[in-house]
């Protein structure tokens, strides 16, 4: 069954995925490690993790299936649960996946060794109406692709 997993702390488009999931009547998860605000909608799940610091990875990654989708900007985390087959999105509407996350995980590699050396122009820009509006789109998108290749 098609799920939705947002790797919630620090998540900047949460509203955007509710907004989404329910016109598709999609179960959320929503994970961080403390309790959230979130909806009160039956098909939205706070699950709550404690532990490591990478504890809410761990649980989206164990958790997440084939066909399910994940919205984090956690590069990493987006690896782990490509290789199990699931459609990565991030908060500004790019999806990543098998041809592309190498690219991103040797840029960010790359970034984190530039801020070593003292450059601290790094990191990613503020979030933007357009990025909004292109994240809603593709997560649109990748639902209706799930959904066709379900039937």
């Amino acid at each position: 069954m098609l799920n939705i997993y947002i790797d919630a702390d620090g998540c900047a488009v949460k509203e955007e995925t509710y907004k989404v999931a329910a016109r598709y009547q999609l179960k959320v998860f929503v994970v961080a490690n403390q309790n959230l605000q979130i909806p009160l909608n039956k098909d939205i799940v706070m699950k709550v993790v404690s532990g490591s610091f990478d504890a809410a990875d761990d649980w989206i990654a164990e958790n997440i299936q084939r066909g399910d989708v994940l919205v984090t900007s956690d590069l990493i985390l987006a690896d782990r649960c490509i290789k199990k087959g699931a459609r990565v999105l991030g908060p500004k509407g790019r999806e990543l996946d098998e041809e592309n996350i190498g690219e991103a995980l040797a840029s960010r590699e790359l970034s984190a060794h530039l801020r070593d050396l003292g450059n601290t122009k790094t990191g990613p820009s503020i979030m933007g109406k357009q990025d909004r509006s292109q994240f809603l789109g593709k997560l649109d998108q990748i639902i209706q692709s799930l959904k066709k290749s379900i039937r």
